[in-house]
């Protein structure tokens, strides 16, 4: 069955922005049109979250989002009895709620959730589109206005924190990276106020570190830290304190780490 796309009437500029790196944008809304669950990919902070309160706000979409963490249950999603005036009433969860509502239910950083969670996901994302409520009995039939958009970061995975591939082939998926570098200066500028100018030596620094990912950094420096740094330097604080407090001391706490990092950051920063 396919879904005609609404008529968004959403003015533009109450649409969050975000700069294409390529056809994510056709791809996520053929995705919904034809009831496809979708799953993005990428290290963190390189936009996957930004994209998808785009495209909901680009559809005129209800959003729904959920960051997953170690303890996020199924029944945090789905629902549980709670007591309310003395009474015990069945309260639903954001996933619940979404599938009897429509809208996009995104589940960030999915790979973080208990071992439940994906059993819960499975009817749903293949051609039943079921959502099983043990608790109350039901098997919720998710409308056609319904989409499941989930994400996770790949340089985090280990054996005991992964995607199975028994999950990751019920979706749709796009791998999402850093933006190019005239690209993501424009976003941070545009995003910070700082002028494009400053703002290269800012994303000429982040690739350095990037560089170090896998080595001496688990992870490397994110848009999103950019742009708090870009802002902090916007605001007038000094560039080598706004490097050290927006784009080095998040990345590590082990002193010879940051030592070395300020050591570079120094080299390209006065």
């Amino acid at each position: 069955m396919n879904f005609v796309l609404p008529n968004a009437s959403r003015p533009t500029a109450d649409i969050p922005h975000y700069s294409p790196l390529g056809n994510e944008c056709a791809l996520f809304e053929t995705a919904w049109v034809r009831q496809l669950p979708l799953l993005l990919k990428g290290p963190t902070g390189c936009g996957k979250t930004r994209f998808v309160s785009h495209m909901a706000a680009r559809l005129g979409l209800p959003l729904s989002t959920v960051s997953c963490h170690d303890d996020l249950a199924a029944a945090d999603l789905t629902g549980r009895y709670l007591l309310k005036g003395g009474d015990t009433v069945w309260v639903d969860g954001p996933l619940t709620r979404a599938v009897r509502e429509g809208g996009v239910c995104y589940l960030d950083e999915i790979v973080e959730a208990r071992k439940d969670v994906a059993v819960i996901l499975h009817p749903l994302t293949d051609d039943r589109r079921m959502l099983p409520l043990e608790r109350t009995g039901e098997m919720l039939e998710a409308p056609p206005g319904f989409m499941l958009v989930v994400s996770y970061n790949p340089g985090y995975q280990n054996l005991l924190k992964s995607l199975k591939p028994s999950t990751r082939q019920r979706f749709v998926a796009i791998e999402f990276d850093f933006l190019p570098k005239a690209q993501e200066i424009a976003v941070v500028s545009a995003e910070s106020g700082l002028a494009e100018a400053q703002v290269a030596r800012l994303v000429d620094l982040a690739a350095r570190l990037r560089a170090l990912k896998g080595h001496d950094l688990e992870e490397g420096v994110s848009t999103r830290l950019l742009v708090y740094c870009a802002s902090l330097v916007d605001a007038g604080m000094p560039a080598k304190e706004a490097v050290r407090a927006a784009m080095i001391e998040p990345l590590t706490d082990e002193p010879d780490v940051r030592a070395a990092l300020l050591e570079v950051a120094g080299s390209l920063i006065a």
